[in-house]
């Protein structure tokens, strides 16, 4: 797709009428936020490559990070994609346990043998706990989380059976640095934050692993282990702006200014439809004909590309219990602003 410019110093804002976009329908999406979805601390809405719509809230700025949580899944899912791109990963069906080998303790335990990257990627691979009830304060409690997942990985279950797992993602982030040599928040940088313009992740250090340094007010940069792995399913701070970077090199394939960021055909196999509706760490949905994939994080953090609209729409937000749902601000307000 060829582009008039692209946002790496700075994103172009355009009159919504040239972007094919009803400015009144946009309109409504303040006081909605502001009644109905008040934890969103900003919300940046490309169109064409363009912001069509972009505010913010709580006494956030356009330079405000916020905590992303599970949207750096999906960060660590285009890492993985650029290491095999790069050779440092053979390919997505090599075995977890071949990245781990002072953690092999049990050789007869066949299917935790089995697990692949690839079933990290999906969630398909099995853990003792109950689907959406993963033990994750226990893992933070550990001096070795690495250590704690791999023994409880491969069981109660099957490999291929859809289960949600923040730790895995933890693996998978491990990984990276095992066959870079550089943490995830370091390979980021050099490789996926500076060459789209997305501001650089300082490295700060944990003062303690307590709830408000993992996950609360004190989480800043990218949260790391005790060993200092970048945490793979949460902990990363970006801005709404930067979410949106991000969203609209997956918008182009993985091209960036005629530079190859990530091969297409990852960007493809990550956000095919399937049966769980869920891809290589993005989550996936087709609906009244509309296909789009998005990077979510709790309490309503949101990086949705709708290729057949070229359209992103990014939001930070503050973490509460049961948020608004953002698919319906979406669904209902910012998509039938695209004038077809």
């Amino acid at each position: 797709m060829q582009r008039n410019y692209w946002p790496t110093t700075q994103w172009q804002t355009a009159d919504t009428a040239d972007l094919r976009m009803d400015s009144q329908k946009l309109s409504e999406l303040e006081p909605l936020i502001k009644t109905e979805y008040s934890n969103i601390n900003g919300i940046v809405v490309v169109r064409n490559g363009y912001v069509a719509y972009e505010s913010y809230y709580n006494g956030y700025g356009p330079d405000d990070k916020n905590h992303v949580a599970s949207v750096t899944k999906s960060v660590i899912s285009a890492l993985i994609g650029i290491a095999i791109d790069a050779g440092f990963i053979k390919n997505v069906g090599q075995k977890v346990l071949d990245f781990f080998p002072e953690y092999v303790h049990d050789a007869a335990d066949g299917q935790k043998r089995e697990i692949s990257i690839r079933h990290l990627l999906t969630m398909t691979a099995p853990y003792p706990f109950e689907d959406w009830h993963e033990p994750l304060d226990k893992m933070c409690m550990q001096p070795d989380w690495i250590k704690y997942t791999l023994e409880m990985l491969g069981q109660n279950g099957s490999i291929g059976a859809f289960k949600y797992s923040t730790a895995g993602a933890h693996l998978l982030s491990t990984i990276i640095t095992r066959t870079t040599g550089k943490s995830a928040r370091e390979f980021a940088n050099e490789y996926l934050f500076k060459p789209i313009g997305m501001k650089e992740i300082p490295d700060y250090e944990m003062k303690s692993f307590g709830f408000d340094d993992l996950f609360g007010a004190n989480v800043k940069g990218w949260v790391k282990d005790p060993n200092h792995n970048s945490t793979g399913g949460w902990g990363l701070t970006l801005t709404p702006r930067d979410m949106a970077r991000f969203g609209f090199l997956y918008l182009n394939r993985g091209i960036w200014d005629n530079n190859h960021i990530i091969s297409g055909a990852w960007i493809e196999e990550s956000t095919a439809m399937n049966p769980n509706n869920y891809g290589y760490l993005w989550w996936l949905r087709e609906e009244d004909g509309v296909s789009t994939y998005s990077a979510l994080g709790d309490g309503g953090n949101v990086i949705c590309c709708i290729p057949e609209k070229d359209l992103v729409i990014a939001i930070a937000s503050a973490f509460v219990l049961n948020p608004a749902d953002r698919w319906t601000l979406i669904k209902e307000y910012i998509i039938p602003a695209v004038i077809d």
